[in-house]
């Protein structure tokens, strides 16, 4: 016999079930990540009881995949789950800026340091959006506070060696930081033509 087939066949019932875990995976995370979106939408309106409920509702549907698949663990590597995540630890930090809360570890669900720090990458964009809205509010207090977190968020991740994906992350995180730097410099020199 040249083929092994019990072996095979083996790995076609693993494959096969592994299949269905997929599957279920990538429904779940999908709706993980539109939640995620449509808080951080919520909170670019101010709309902050709305985003709440959404970032509650989505840790809830990332903890019950972590918890259904917790012997499955490369589950946890899907594409699709990993995107969810990241627009969640987004959506989370976001909040608690807003919120005046530290930006720091989600503890709520199990987050890869990669993840997370994709999820912060993408923070500098949010407060870039936020402090156009409260710059034509006259808000210049949020605006100042958004361009401090945004630098602090840089100055924090220039310290890490990104590559690869993370790097791309962090060239748009600095873009969106110079944005707000430009922010600031155009209601200062609004400011000084009054």
């Amino acid at each position: 016999m040249i083929l092994q087939k019990s072996y095979l066949k083996k790995m076609r019932t693993h494959l096969h079930a592994y299949q269905a875990i997929r599957h279920d995976v990538i429904h779940e995370s999908d709706t993980a990540l539109h939640m995620a979106k449509r808080a951080i939408f919520s909170m670019q309106r101010g709309d902050m009881a709305v985003a709440g409920e959404a970032t509650h509702a989505i840790e809830k549907i990332l903890k019950g995949i972590q918890k259904k698949y917790e012997k499955q663990t490369q589950a946890m590597d899907e594409g699709s789950y990993k995107a969810a995540v990241e627009e969640f630890v987004e959506a989370s930090l976001f909040l608690h800026f807003l919120k005046k809360q530290p930006m720091g570890e989600i503890s709520s669900i199990r987050v890869d340091p990669d993840v997370y720090l994709a999820g912060l990458c993408d923070v500098p964009g949010e407060l870039y959006r936020f402090a156009i809205r409260a710059a034509s509010e006259k808000d210049r207090a949020m605006v100042r506070r958004c361009q401090e977190a945004a630098s602090a968020i840089i100055g924090e991740l220039i310290e890490f060696n990104l590559t690869s994906y993370l790097r791309t992350k962090f060239d748009q995180a600095k873009q969106a930081a110079h944005k707000l730097d430009l922010v600031v410099y155009e209601l200062a020199l609004r400011e000084k033509e009054i």
